[in-house]
């Protein structure tokens, strides 16, 4: 199997592809403004205690307290909060384990989604390269991917010579033929981390984050970088130079497998990763044989239905069905896995009627679904001849981080977020303008995702231009739709300043006050043809027209102050 791992990294967001033969199968997408918080460790406040719900809700310092459930606390928290290196682990209600007020150590298990916050627990596990470090434990697991019993038995004997007595260990997939020598340096890494984590509990004061785990390329490096993966492709320096760096310590002889991007053409657009990513947004995905299979997502379940579409078959009507339930099988465990599709998932295959094709078609699904990291659980065929599974749900899915509900359907559907258009947009523009001969250009776009393309100060609208060798005005829209832009014209750099520029100092106007500034509420904005006007002192006039004077106007908004009546 050919497996790919590629990296797009700029200031926006880091995505991380996942390729097998040829084919996208996992995404991880991580942005500055929206930090993933699973895996980080807390010293946190019991702000109260609900009996009725066996649970609590601690406070870690972030807008909504996390869910803590009564299994997921240790019985016997040592005096400093800390777990303890002998947990009582016998059932005892939530009241008798914590009080509010209560300072505890707490790792997040789970995202927040939707109106749910974040759910944590108290058995801190520590990630390294080949070892999970388990403070307060005292067992050895081995990673129930490594399917060879008598590695398996190797591994844990090994880790048994070392295991300290006041923490367990966890070994993982990668650790398959590792050797002591490994073993022993990933341990005392973690070992000394754990030192770290614990002496930051003890001097920060709560709430307060006192781990974070690496940063995604990092993370992916660490976790999914083996001798299996073929190549390991960055498209950033700096990322690629933090990789080797890891790699130095964790596995030097995979550093070969990492390479600098370095072609002209983008590197999701040269391994065809956004298409795949744009259709692992659309409800119905289309299977080689004219089959198709539609994906119906509910915040309690996920239902997944097959068809056979186009496809007719050449024989008996059981041998089609059979064929298409085989490739849907496939194709829904790709799905799964790329969508990152958690919780209750229900599969509609075509009915079938013998038994034995019923077996094939769940040890297709069965066997495809090695290859997911999460953990998943099929429970079989019911009568009614549904396929019933599991999955964890540790993150957003793939449809809730790209998109957002659509403001011109009232939520009825789904629009992708301004920050995905705006960097499809500018794609698109790197594309297009090389070609263009006319020295500058006129874009209109919708409001929102205008903002980004400029960034603050117009700094992003800056660093597209010095890229591009060209004069890019971008002009903001209300009646476009969020995913839509428009070159409006080209030509020489007077002539576009005129049409983008539609004011000038001095001039005088009566404008409509649309919504108070965003950075400092005393100021109004006004639109003319899309282009922001900055009017001082009228943040409280918003929905009323004022009559203005321009007395500052730049690229991207103008300044104006109110003409008063008696003026």
């Amino acid at each position: 199997m050919d497996k790919k791992i590629i990296v797009n990294f700029d200031y926006r967001a880091t995505r991380v592809a996942v390729m097998e033969d040829h084919k996208l199968v996992e995404l991880y997408i991580e942005r500055p403004l929206q930090n993933r918080v699973v895996g980080n460790i807390y010293k946190g406040i019991v702000a109260n205690v609900l009996p009725g719900m066996q649970a609590a809700f601690i406070d870690i310092g972030m807008e909504k307290n996390a869910f803590l459930y009564v299994d997921d606390v240790f019985s016997d928290l040592g005096d400093d909060g800390l777990p303890a290196s002998t947990p009582n682990n016998r059932r005892l209600p939530i009241e008798k384990l914590l009080k509010a007020g209560e300072e505890i150590m707490v790792q997040v298990i789970k995202e927040p989604f939707g109106t749910k916050g974040t759910r944590v627990t108290c058995s801190i596990t520590l990630p390294g390269r080949y070892l999970v470090l388990v403070p307060g434990a005292d067992h050895v697991g081995v990673s129930r991917r490594i399917e060879d019993q008598a590695e398996k038995d190797r591994l844990r004997q090994e880790v048994l010579k070392f295991k300290p007595e006041e923490h367990g260990l966890i070994i993982r997939t990668v650790a398959e033929g590792a050797t002591t020598e490994m073993l022993k340096k990933d341990l005392q890494f973690l070992l000394q981390l754990w030192q770290r984590v614990s002496s930051r509990f003890q001097q920060k004061e709560a709430p307060v984050v006192i781990y974070q785990d690496l940063a995604l390329t990092s993370r992916i490096a660490r976790d999914l970088l083996t001798d299996e993966v073929n190549s390991f492709l960055i498209d950033n320096k700096q990322e690629y130079d933090r990789v080797l760096e890891i790699l130095d310590y964790i596995s030097p002889h995979l550093k070969k497998k990492v390479k600098l991007y370095r072609e002209q053409a983008l590197i999701f657009e040269r391994y065809g990763v956004e298409k795949e990513i744009q259709k692992a947004l659309e409800r119905q995905v289309w299977l080689k044989s004219g089959g198709y299979v539609v994906f119906d997502e509910t915040e309690a379940l996920t239902v997944i239905d097959v068809n056979t579409g186009r496809y007719t078959g050449r024989r008996r009507l059981r041998e089609t069905i059979l064929k298409t339930n085989l490739e849907a099988a496939v194709e829904i465990t790709r799905q799964i896995r790329l969508r990152d599709i958690g919780g209750i998932i229900v599969i509609d295959f075509i009915d079938m009627d013998l038994e034995e094709h019923r077996q094939r078609v769940l040890d297709r699904l069965n066997q495809c679904l090695k290859r997911d990291r999460t953990k998943t659980y099929v429970l079989g065929i019911t009568s009614l001849g549904l396929v019933e599974m599991t999955r964890k749900k540790v993150r957003q899915d793939l449809s809730a981080v790209l998109q957002q509900p659509c403001p011109h359907c009232n939520g009825t559907g789904r629009v992708l977020t301004p920050v995905v258009v705006s960097t499809r947009i500018e794609g698109e523009l790197k594309k297009l303008l090389p070609r263009e001969k006319d020295e500058a250009v006129l874009i209109e776009m919708h409001h929102e995702v205008a903002a980004l393309v400029i960034g603050t100060g117009g700094c992003h609208l800056k660093k597209l231009e010095e890229e591009l060798g060209k004069h890019i005005f971008v002009r903001g829209s209300e009646d476009l739709h969020m995913e839509k832009y428009r070159v409006v014209a080209t030509g020489n750099l007077e002539k576009i300043k005129r049409m983008a520029l539609p004011v000038s100092p001095g001039e005088a106007m009566e404008v409509l006050i649309e919504e108070p500034h965003t950075a400092n509420s005393s100021h109004g904005i006004a639109r003319l043809e899309g282009y922001v006007i900055n009017v001082e002192g009228a943040g409280e006039a918003v929905g009323q027209k004022l009559n203005i004077e321009i007395t500052e106007v730049s690229r991207t908004f103008a300044r104006a102050t109110i003409i008063n009546s008696g003026r």
